[in-house]
């Protein structure tokens, strides 16, 4: 038998249904699921000192279980000394059961170990049914250690979902256990 993800587990047997009675959907496959969640992190800086992207790599690998990938700037900008093709960045795209396990680990480990954490917030929806949040801090994840870091950084996580508006989204992540703060999600136009 494989292994299957606890939070997937709970997805197929506790929230599809869920979601389905709670939605009105007639079909199992309206239910909307989990795409695809993108790490990822802007090193600006790296311009100047590339262990920094080093350090950057190194950290969301561990963080995600998953190797990271440099990103390069699209464009030239004098004011920040950048050209084309300059590594600025890193990220990690993250799908199936590692997707789960990241998820879970978020929602249960990292987020509640945040400094005055209340919740996440409900208005970081796009429109289209994603979601994004932004983290201050790596040392939230247990695998950081701390003794190890050269410079405290943040990172964005970008929950892409197969839902088609904000609110399915937001009940999709709600029952999957996202501790949102108090509010409903902001309605955003197209």
């Amino acid at each position: 038998m494989t292994y299957i993800p606890n939070l997937l587990r709970l997805y197929r047997e506790v929230v599809v249904p869920e979601l389905k009675e709670k939605l009105r959907y007639k079909n199992v496959m309206q239910v909307p699921r989990l795409e695809k969640i993108v790490v990822s992190r802007g090193v600006g800086a790296a311009v100047s000192d590339k262990k920094l992207l080093e350090q950057a790599v190194e950290e969301l690998t561990l963080i995600t279980g998953q190797k990271a990938v440099v990103t390069l700037s699209k464009k030239d900008v004098a004011g920040f000394k950048l050209r084309k093709r300059m590594p600025i960045g890193v990220k990690v795209t993250l799908r199936g059961a590692r997707m789960y396990e990241f998820l879970e680990r978020l929602i249960h480990i990292a987020l509640p170990r945040t400094r005055d954490f209340r919740g996440v917030s409900p208005h970081g929806f796009d429109g289209r049914g994603n979601y994004t949040l932004g983290i201050r801090e790596q040392l939230v994840f247990p695998e950081i250690d701390i003794d190890r870091i050269y410079k405290i950084a943040g990172m964005d996580i970008t929950i892409v979902t197969t839902a088609k508006t904000d609110r399915e989204a937001y009940e999709l992540l709600k029952a999957l256990g996202m501790p949102f703060a108090e509010g409903e999600p902001v309605k955003k136009k197209r």
